[in-house]
């Protein structure tokens, strides 16, 4: 009722609030460095499992997906440069400035497996299969692979688009989406 009233309702906390002018959700107000997770996030919120392997105080947490001998890339899939977002996905012009859909591959990854520039390759991993050409290059680092996307999934060779890589799994400890998490390995197409 409200918004149909006002059209707009302003979420924003106040200046001293989103400041910490008048201190922290503690009891004594003050910022804790080792906070008590648990107490945090109501029961059920949290993956208390998760809370044991949490760093006491703030530090990387490795709980991402790391590569494996069966998966040994890291896939980043970030936005192309033409595409702002899938809005830009079906314009001509975007589509012609980007091509097709392709992976970026170091050349000493590429040389390990077998890929040469332009080649049909197969990444995958346990969520799926996705078919696209091979771009070789400098400028990136070894064991992580790029697929500048938003690519619409008919874009890709057979149909199937990145996102059948990527997780929507609830990331630890209290949910959100874990993204550019995945972990691949990529081989090639032999026609």
């Amino acid at each position: 009722e409200r918004i149909e009233r006002e059209r707009w309702i302003d979420c924003q906390p106040s200046f001293e609030e989103s400041h910490y002018i008048n201190g922290f959700a503690h009891a004594d107000g003050r910022f804790r460095f080792k906070p008590d997770w648990r107490s945090l996030w109501p029961e059920g919120i949290v993956d208390v499992s998760a809370l044991a392997s949490m760093p006491v105080l703030p530090d990387h947490w490795p709980v991402i997906e790391e590569a494996t001998e069966e998966h040994p890339f890291r896939l980043v899939t970030a936005p192309a440069r033409q595409y702002l977002n899938s809005t830009f996905t079906e314009s001509a012009t975007s589509i012609r400035r980007e091509g097709r859909p392709t992976v970026q591959v170091h050349p000493a990854d590429a040389n390990a497996v077998g890929i040469q520039d332009g080649d049909l390759v197969r990444l995958k991993n346990g969520r799926g299969t996705v078919l696209l050409h091979a771009k070789c290059g400098g400028g990136m680092r070894r064991g992580v692979l790029i697929v500048e996307s938003i690519w619409p999934n008919h874009a890709f060779e057979g149909g199937i688009g990145i996102n059948a890589l990527v997780g929507s799994d609830a990331a630890a400890p209290a949910g959100g989406c874990a993204f550019h998490d995945s972990r691949v390995r990529i081989e090639p197409v032999h026609r």
